[in-house]
């Protein structure tokens, strides 16, 4: 079995990325639901591994937590993107491509990577560069 109803993939990304319910089949964890999705840039493809698969390295990065929130992400079908642009700590040393973005719960260690993708262009990291992800960017669920 192939694909996804694009309603039901729009409801599933909202679920994940604004937390919001899913009539009859989920609800956002009431206890203790994660607030944030982390955004992680990655070297190479990470989707058969962890978030940490494959992250990048350069000096001072960090993953960055955007809220799950329609504040933070705006879902439109199968679609989701980032409702501000996406900017992680400029590097301070180290050179390295990153050639994939990655989506999960942590803001850091080998956990749960919800979806990854690669980003066309690349980024070129290098010290005093600014790695960002725009408005742009999007993930579709298909």
């Amino acid at each position: 079995m192939t694909g996804t109803n694009p309603t039901f993939a729009g409801d599933l990304l909202a679920l994940i990325f604004n937390a919001t319910t899913i009539a009859n089949i989920a609800i956002n964890a009431t206890s203790s639901p994660i607030t944030n999705v982390y955004v992680s840039l990655h070297t190479a493809d990470p989707t058969s591994g962890t978030q940490a698969t494959s992250e990048a390295a350069y000096t001072s990065y960090a993953r960055v937590g955007v809220a799950r929130t329609s504040g933070g992400w705006t879902v439109s079908t199968n679609t989701v993107v980032p409702v501000a642009t996406i900017s992680f700590p400029a590097a301070t040393g180290g050179s390295e491509t990153e050639s994939y973005a990655g989506l999960g719960q942590s803001a850091s260690g080998a956990t749960l990577l919800f979806f990854a993708g690669s980003i066309s262009p690349t980024i070129s990291v290098s010290n005093g560069v600014t790695p960002q992800l725009s408005t742009s960017s999007q993930l579709t669920l298909s």
